[in-house]
């Protein structure tokens, strides 16, 4: 039987004075997340850790956040999102400066009986990818307007990467009243690593380029999460960036 296990890094990049993301490494819940803050110098790291806290506090109250049979995957999941949600809306009700704060959320959640299988929920721009066989394999669509301009036609791959509206989100939490988090479930192979990561990555990295680090880390998922941040502060770091790769260990 594998479990599996997460290594993590968060760099505040080469631009920044502040560092807006958050991430957790949650092996014994089997559970991983990246944040990416957002709202003014405090409110963006707040919101963030806020959205962290949240799931950390969860997964201390139980061996497995999915694991008990009694709800669905989809339904916790969904209920752990919302609860992150009202937690950064009450934060930003008990001070005026953190008003408007929201952030994005990828998190992986794995259950390993019978047969592991990976539920990937995320808001916002905040990625997940699968790294198979040499082949990056892209889990999460954003959600922001160029996603939606892409997927409309308006704009191609090119044009968006330097379009003015590239950085707007049409979902964050706390942002809104309510959040809908897109879930989604697949199964998983022994060799299968998987990257959580935020924006400040996909900025400076093109997806060729996440996957050339991949197959020279030889499945190691420290290689490879350090390899990642290093190449997006090589290239620049404009961009907080973090990550978080979540590999299979015999046991």
């Amino acid at each position: 039987m594998s479990t599996w296990i997460g290594v993590g890094r968060s760099e505040i990049g080469l631009v920044r004075t502040v560092n807006q993301d958050a991430f957790a490494v949650i092996d014994e819940a089997g559970v991983w997340a990246v944040a990416d803050g957002m709202g003014g110098h405090v409110g963006g790291e707040i919101a963030a850790q806020t959205a962290i806290a949240t799931l950390q506090a969860e997964a201390a109250a139980s061996s497995s956040l999915l694991g008990n049979g009694q709800a669905s995957p989809t339904d916790v999941l969904t209920d752990l999102i919302r609860r992150a949600h009202d937690a950064i809306l009450d934060r930003a009700r008990s001070k005026s400066k953190l008003k408007g704060m929201g952030t994005t959320i990828v998190l992986l959640a794995i259950v390993t009986d019978p047969a592991p299988i990976a539920y990937v929920t995320h808001v916002g721009d905040s990625r997940a990818y699968r790294f198979r066989s040499g082949t990056l394999t892209s889990l999460t669509k954003d959600h922001s307007l160029i996603e939606k301009y892409l997927e409309r036609g308006i704009l191609t791959p090119e044009t968006a990467k330097t379009h003015p509206e590239r950085h707007v989100l049409t979902r964050a939490l706390g942002i809104g009243s309510t959040v809908n988090p897109t879930i989604t479930a697949f199964p998983l192979l022994p060799e299968d690593l998987i990257l959580l990561c935020s924006d400040g990555l996909t900025k400076m990295l093109e997806d060729e380029d996440i996957r050339t680090v991949f197959a020279a880390g030889g499945l190691d998922p420290a290689q490879v999460c350090n390899g990642l941040v290093t190449a997006a502060l090589d290239r620049g770091g404009e961009d907080n960036v973090t990550v978080v790769v979540v590999a299979s260990r015999s046991s």
